[in-house]
């Protein structure tokens, strides 16, 4: 592997619950861009058949992906993930952590959603139940997508 490579700007994917329309946009995204993306999970999922896409297998268990993910990325990597720990870690790390919604997450706002998770975490503990969140929307993908874009051109401009 060059040098040039291996200072390539990566997009790591927590991949078991991230939605098909999100990985489709990485998938065209990373062809487009030439910028490796890898999707973590714990179960088998496909992907298109490409030089800048793999997946990565681990086994079954809490945060087994999200360590994998953790370990495997550098400062300035994206992250994709829903997972408000994990990007908590990968902001630690000085990576970039992306909501599949299109929430990027900061140092600013990781601490505030940290918060509010462990908030909903203690509500649904002592039995109250506020639903899970709404489907994916056309303008949460429209959002990932814009986020995305403007992240990839920042990576083009590393290289």
């Amino acid at each position: 592997m060059s040098v040039d490579q291996k200072q390539r700007k990566k997009i790591w994917v927590d991949a078991d619950a991230c939605p098909v329309a999100i990985k489709d946009i990485l998938f065209r995204a990373a062809v487009r861009t030439k910028t490796q993306v890898t999707l973590v999970a714990n179960q088998y999922i496909s992907t298109p058949a490409s030089p800048f896409v793999q997946m990565i297998q681990v086994m079954p268990g809490f945060d087994v992906a999200d360590n994998e993910i953790v370990k495997r990325m550098n400062a300035g990597d994206l992250v994709i993930t829903g997972d408000i720990p994990l990007a908590a870690e990968v902001i630690e790390k000085q990576g970039i952590a992306l909501n599949p919604r299109g929430e990027l997450y900061s140092k600013n706002t990781i601490r505030a959603r940290l918060n509010m998770r462990d908030f909903m975490d203690t509500m649904r503990s002592s039995g109250v139940h506020a639903g899970g969140p709404p489907p994916l929307s056309h303008r949460d993908r429209q959002t990932f997508a814009n986020h995305l874009d403007h992240i990839l051109v920042e990576f083009g401009k590393g290289r």
